[in-house]
């Protein structure tokens, strides 16, 4: 039973394994890992470290470690530069501490799907420590200027986009339709859903493109 379990568990965890890429894959893979040349972004200030330990919601649960977001803003406010230093740190070696990504990992079955056998019933809530996820959202954020400075997103993109939501993405397709309707014409709609995008984004495509778009080398 224990062994069963551990399988389909193991089936929710995508595995990037090098022997299984084509000619196609191998040159990504070769051009992620190539040198790059572009200016570092500038270091953390302590306004950011700041910002981003105050914000986490209340009773967020913690990672492996049991550090609460409570005694990580403690820890702040007792050595705001030291912490600060730290992140700096990270960001100047380009080092994201393997302690800090360890993660304690909650199956949650999805909603009407209880009884069921098949893996995908599961929503995967991966807890990493707290420390890791300061790190990991102040390089969000950095990322995310960039996107929108270097305006690499394009018009149409509404997800994971400030001040765009469904609701934008349903009136500019309404906006469409209805000219077309009134007119008595045929509109037809293709909507595609990708299963597992996420599980499946593969890091050496999306760090060429961050590559091409000219991201700064130590992001």
């Amino acid at each position: 039973m224990i062994e069963t379990l551990t399988l389909k568990l193991k089936q929710l965890i995508l595995e990037d394994n090098i022997l299984d890429d084509t000619d196609y894959h191998k040159a990504i893979r070769s051009l992620a890992e190539q040198s790059i040349d572009t200016p570092d972004d500038k270091d953390f200030t302590q306004d950011e470290v700041r910002q981003v330990v105050e914000g986490f919601k209340p009773r967020k649960a913690p990672g492996p470690d049991g550090i609460t977001k409570e005694i990580q803003q403690l820890v702040y406010k007792g050595l705001p530069k030291t912490m600060t230093v730290i992140y700096n740190e990270c960001l100047r070696t380009g080092c994201f501490p393997a302690y800090w990504k360890t993660a304690s990992i909650l199956p949650i079955t999805k909603p009407g799907r209880e009884d069921s056998t098949d893996p995908s019933k599961f929503r995967r809530i991966s807890l990493i420590n707290t420390a890791g996820k300061v790190l990991e959202k102040l390089l969000i954020k950095r990322i995310m200027h960039h996107l929108h400075k270097s305006e690499f997103l394009k018009e149409n993109q509404y997800g994971f986009t400030p001040q765009k939501n469904t609701t934008d993405a349903a009136l500019e397709t309404r906006k469409f339709i209805e000219p077309q309707l009134e007119k008595g014409r045929i509109v037809i709609m293709v909507s595609l859903g990708v299963r597992g995008a996420f599980d499946s984004a593969w890091w050496p495509a999306i760090l060429k493109e961050l590559r091409d778009a000219k991201y700064p080398r130590n992001l």
